[in-house]
């Protein structure tokens, strides 16, 4: 184990991916704004939903949130310089997480995957060559790093690979019925939107999507099929970012190709000028020890977190528990029609929410679908009317319909949910069983 994550090897690799690492961060930020992601989701919203536990953390008032992703886009630009990385890399990673968990309306595993990698890039001695920091301070200046420097991307993304693959070995993926629901969305697009019609497209793209997530870790590790899983790589992240337009995340996954190709190449295709390493000597650190029993943990947690949901009842497709931090991607279309009804305690007069007057649209398909948004808007209600000097009931009629299938009522309508608690370990029991065998409706 000390060999495995204590030999040095050249560290072209992650030089490199630090400055399109930076790069990206600065994309990312700067894009946000631009296109108006920041007002839609932190900006117009009367209150964001966040991960339960953080409601302290809130959007700045105003149009702070406009400077504080700029300010993320400069942390990005100064990392991809590597000036005072390991600060900028650390101001980035908190910035960015605390956005992560102050609003779920716009979850996705992409934004998850960032923040992990954010503070992992934090540990990493990526700023010791071709860098200001370097330049400014030459004694830190190294050409090798320590194995383990590598091997945390490698089995980070084997795991976020694997249980995508598997989440994936379900009738609506392998029949094709989420696919197609999915394409149907882009019949518009200008000269490919006929194509993305046909069936056959749809299997190749269950197929071949299976297939690339199960295989591509292995087969960029085995050098016979490294450079065709490459060029496979460069295909299929070229194709969602163009017809999904899922933001940075194609980009940075072809970034991650450094981590798999011998270091020597890289650095005469990127660093002609450096000096390569070649000495592969094992330095152990102090604490070693300590540090594996770190890592191992580190991951042991990792390949935890995707399992929890079968410890819940009920289909995660249907229920959403464990669904987040799952690596559970592109995977349904979910859609449903809520009603909330708050009856007075005292008099039992009945008020029925016009979601308009609350919520965005985004936020009014998360407070129709997601058992978490729907509790915590209920308990946004109670709070509301409390406010009001009213001590109310709040009950959900919700109808939800996953990958095109007959509506089914989702939560206990006779449950006052703004007096039940959160259980983040525990089945609710007010999210209806999911028992229909209905074909998909055409």
């Amino acid at each position: 184990m000390h060999k495995f994550l204590f030999k040095h090897i050249d560290n072209s690799g992650l030089i490199v991916f630090r400055i399109i690492f930076g790069l990206l961060c600065f994309l990312e930020s700067v894009g946000a704004v631009f296109t108006g992601w920041v007002k839609h989701t932190l900006i117009n919203p009367k209150f964001t939903f966040t991960f339960i536990g953080f409601e302290w953390l809130q959007p700045l008032p105003g149009n702070w949130m406009y400077a504080y992703y700029i300010l993320m886009g400069i942390f990005g630009l100064l990392i991809m310089v590597g000036y005072k990385y390991r600060f900028s890399m650390l101001m980035f990673a908190t910035m960015w997480t605390a956005t992560y968990l102050m609003q779920k309306s716009s979850y996705n595993n992409h934004y998850y995957l960032l923040s992990i990698l954010s503070f992992l890039m934090v540990l990493m001695p990526a700023n010791t060559y071709a860098s200001v920091d370097a330049k400014l301070k030459p004694s830190i200046k190294r050409f090798s790093m320590p194995s383990w420097c590598k091997w945390v991307f490698v089995i980070q993304l084997f795991i976020l690979y694997t249980y995508a693959t598997i989440a994936k070995l379900y009738p609506d993926w392998l029949d094709t019925t989420f696919i197609k629901i999915l394409m149907r969305g882009k019949a518009n697009y200008p000269i490919v939107g006929d194509l993305l019609q046909q069936e056959w497209l749809h299997y190749f793209l269950a197929y071949g999507g299976l297939l690339f997530d199960g295989l591509i870790i292995p087969a960029l590790l085995f050098k016979p099929t490294r450079k065709f899983a490459f060029f496979v790589s460069i295909f299929f992240h070229l194709f969602n970012s163009i017809i999904l337009q899922i933001g940075i995340f194609p980009y940075l996954a072809l970034a991650f190709s450094l981590f798999f190709f011998e270091p020597k190449r890289i650095r005469n295709i990127f660093l002609k000028k450096k000096e390569f390493y070649s000495a592969n000597e094992v330095i152990t650190p102090k604490h070693s020890n300590i540090f594996i029993v770190i890592f191992i943990t580190y991951f042991l947690v990792h390949i935890a977190l995707p399992l929890r949901h079968h410890y819940f009842k009920d289909d995660v497709l249907w229920t959403e528990e464990g669904h987040r931090l799952s690596w559970r991607m592109m995977l349904r279309a979910k859609s449903g029609n809520a009603n909330y009804r708050v009856v007075d305690k005292a008099t039992n007069a009945v008020t029925h929410i016009n979601l308009n007057d609350y919520l965005t649209k985004k936020q009014q398909r998360g407070a129709s679908t997601k058992p978490d948004i729907i509790w915590q808007f209920a308990q946004h209600l109670k709070q509301d009317f409390e406010k009001k000097g009213q001590s109310v009931k709040v009950y959900v009629k919700t109808y939800v319909r996953i990958n095109g299938r007959q509506p089914k009522l989702f939560i206990d309508p006779e449950i006052d949910l703004a007096n039940q608690e959160w259980h983040h370990f525990k089945h609710h029991n007010w999210i209806l069983p999911y028992t229909s065998v209905d074909k998909p409706s055409k």
